[in-house]
């Protein structure tokens, strides 16, 4: 996937706000942030803190009306489409299935940036499908419609199309939303072996509190489109800068194993 060095800046916001009308609330307000090659970023907050909309940012699906959103270093609103469609790839938190195509089919949709006017697959690009599959535990419904496939399963193929796109950075909101416990944990190991094997910076906005303190390497605490906190998860994930964000009593606490 990214050829960055470890540790290198792939995605700053510095700054950063962003409204989806004009004239309406801003749904993220002066958020400055860095997401790292071969790191995991965890997007955590109640729902409406801000953490769909700093992906969008990131995505290019939505410019900041103040500050700026930098990948690899290029502003993203001035990127050319397709050059930003190959450096990042975006599972969002829904969306329509696409009825009438197989698995692989959606799958080899991710490989679409980096084609010809054509669509011609090369060998790279069926390997890079065939490796998407088995990564996300797809192999053996590959030629299924998408359409029949459970809801979890819809999801994998989502993360799956998103792999196959070979990005620089990935962006996800929820990607474990409807996936049993062994594919929820499957793929939170999978997204945290992408980010360090392949120098991929991850962005994920997600609920689940212990999965953030086990993969990543950087937790950011939102509330109200603001940054609350951000940083290692045992600096960050404190019950006060939990209970700031989330206003509830919350302790991630660390069994006897030393896992959390």
């Amino acid at each position: 996937m990214g050829e960055a060095p470890a540790d290198a800046v792939l995605v700053r916001l510095q700054g950063a706000s962003a409204r989806y009308l004009e004239g309406a609330p801003l749904a993220l307000e002066l958020v400055s942030l860095v997401a790292r090659a071969g790191e995991v970023t965890a997007l955590l907050g109640a729902n409406g803190a801000g953490k769909s909309t700093l992906l969008r940012l990131v995505a290019g699906l939505l410019a900041p009306c103040a500050g700026t959103v930098s990948l690899g270093g290029q502003d993203v609103a001035r990127m050319e489409r397709r050059a930003l469609a190959r450096a990042v790839a975006l599972v969002p938190q829904s969306e329509r299935v696409a009825e009438g195509f197989r698995v692989r089919d959606v799958v080899a949709m991710g490989r679409a940036p980096h084609q010809d006017g054509w669509m011609t697959a090369r060998q790279q690009d069926r390997d890079a499908v065939d490796d998407a599959l088995g990564r996300c535990d797809l192999a053996a419904v590959a030629d299924r419609s998408v359409e029949t496939l459970s809801g979890g399963e819809q999801r994998r193929v989502a993360v799956a199309r998103a792999l196959a796109q070979r990005p620089r950075a990935l962006a996800l909101d929820e990607p474990a939303a409807f996936l049993d416990i062994r594919h929820r944990l499957e793929l939170h190991e999978l997204l945290s072996e992408v980010a360090a094997r392949d120098g991929v910076a991850c962005l994920i906005a997600m609920h689940d509190l212990d999965a953030a303190a086990r993969i990543a390497t950087q937790v950011v605490l939102m509330r109200g489109g603001r940054i609350v906190a951000a940083g290692p998860p045992d600096d960050v994930m404190t019950p006060p800068r939990l209970a700031e964000t989330f206003d509830a009593e919350i302790d991630v606490g660390v069994h006897a194993s030393g896992a959390r």
